[in-house]
């Protein structure tokens, strides 16, 4: 695909999503008043929000705007299949994974939070967050139901133990 095709996606996916970038901004608006602190990061298409002063930890993704409670993005994690006991892949960064849902928000736009929830939320059974893993590893396939070669793919590669992070 060409640069401008390239823009051209990216740019409706912005405006696609821009309902959930809106709630994401007026949260990290508020948090800056509480020390978060700003920066566009073009490699994860994102307004990201550092230093989120509230929240359990880790980071939350809401269009095109990142609420991070750590220092930024370069923080490492485990995924929720590894949290769940299913497995034991490798860490991956969090920002592929929050990457993969401003994917996701760009291409479902106002679809995405209703779908994300009615497929579980925040858990391991969630397509979003299984596929948000995958792409954090891989570096591809971030859309929640591009499963079957994928998925046999990664499988092998946990099996041998060469999942790339």
């Amino acid at each position: 695909m060409n640069r401008a095709s390239l823009f051209f996606l990216r740019t409706l996916g912005v405006l696609w999503t821009l309902p959930n970038t809106a709630i994401g901004l007026a949260a990290g608006l508020a948090a800056m008043c509480f020390g978060a602190k700003p920066r566009f990061d073009p490699r994860d298409c994102a307004l990201v929000f550092n230093r989120l002063p509230w929240g359990p930890g880790g980071a939350i993704t809401f269009g095109n705007v990142i609420l991070n409670t750590h220092a930024d993005l370069d923080g490492r994690c485990r995924t929720y299949a590894t949290r769940a006991g299913l497995c034991e892949d490798p860490m991956t960064r969090i920002g592929d994974h929050e990457r993969a849902h401003v994917f996701q928000y760009m291409a479902l736009g106002p679809l995405f939070l209703p779908l994300y929830l009615a497929f579980g939320g925040v858990s391991v059974r969630n397509p979003f967050e299984r596929a948000a893993d995958r792409y954090a590893m891989t570096g591809r396939d971030w859309w929640p139901w591009l499963r079957v070669n994928s998925m046999k793919t990664l499988q092998a590669q946990r099996t041998r133990g060469q999942a790339s992070t």
